[in-house]
């Protein structure tokens, strides 16, 4: 069947406006969109170069948000800060929020293995974004769009927490309030053996919490899982 490219077009503005709606701005240049989207499974022109120039803009976004912020703390602690901001496990979990697999071209092995779900592709994606909206506008548009973003992981920073995991958080939260250590279960596995997804389930029964997580891996699932059972813990005097 063949495709109406007026029709296919159409259709790539209007998922294109959907997702510039979530993100706070607006492309002057669709095309760059469209490219940061790419993965390199579906065509030549793919974000992978995007995603290289996101990289460095996200580094810089979050660097320059900690110095500002955080004037008592030394070059070494800064450094462990924004790497626990700008790990992949932080990204994916922005890029879920945003909905990003839905909008992404992913060639066909790609979407039968599942890629829109993998959190290396997520992550990728979201950081070829930063690098798109860059160069369509400025690097305070793209600081924006990254801030806004960031907003609840910024408003959250714990010097405490420096250079520590998900898992590591809450089992030290749960530790200290005498509270049973989390499960973890694997409830799914999707793809071919080089590029496996998993999904991990934590669960806390004592405080009714049930959390889930992808990843290439079960460690990097079991740390999503983490993340998102330590962001529903209850605040306990």
């Amino acid at each position: 069947m063949r495709v109406n490219k007026g029709s296919q077009s159409a259709q790539e503005s209007l998922r294109g406006g959907a997702l510039c709606k979530k993100l706070g701005y607006v492309f002057k240049q669709p095309q760059l969109l469209q490219r940061a989207l790419t993965h390199r499974s579906y065509a030549p022109e793919h974000n992978e170069r995007l995603e290289f120039l996101g990289d460095s803009v996200l580094g810089c976004v979050i660097a320059k948000h900690l110095y500002n912020n955080f004037p008592q703390l030394s070059e070494g602690e800064l450094s462990r800060l924004r790497s626990s901001l700008v790990r992949e496990e932080t990204l994916v979990t922005l890029a879920q929020q945003l909905d990003l697999g839905s909008y992404l071209k992913l060639g066909e092995g790609e979407l039968k293995s599942g890629g829109f779900r993998r959190p290396s592709i997520l992550a990728d994606a979201l950081e070829a974004l930063f690098g798109a909206v860059l160069l369509d506008s400025s690097f305070a548009d793209a600081e924006t769009v990254v801030v806004n973003l960031y907003v609840p992981y910024l408003e959250e920073v714990d010097v405490q927490t420096l250079g520590k995991d998900a898992k590591t958080l809450l089992q030290e939260y749960l530790q200290g309030k005498r509270i049973p250590l989390p499960t973890y279960s694997v409830v799914e596995m999707s793809g071919e053996a080089h590029a496996q997804s998993f999904q991990v389930e934590c669960v806390i029964p004592s405080l009714k919490i049930s959390a889930r997580g992808t990843g290439t891996s079960r460690r990097n699932a079991e740390q999503q899982a983490a993340q998102a059972a330590y962001q529903q813990l209850p605040i306990i005097s």
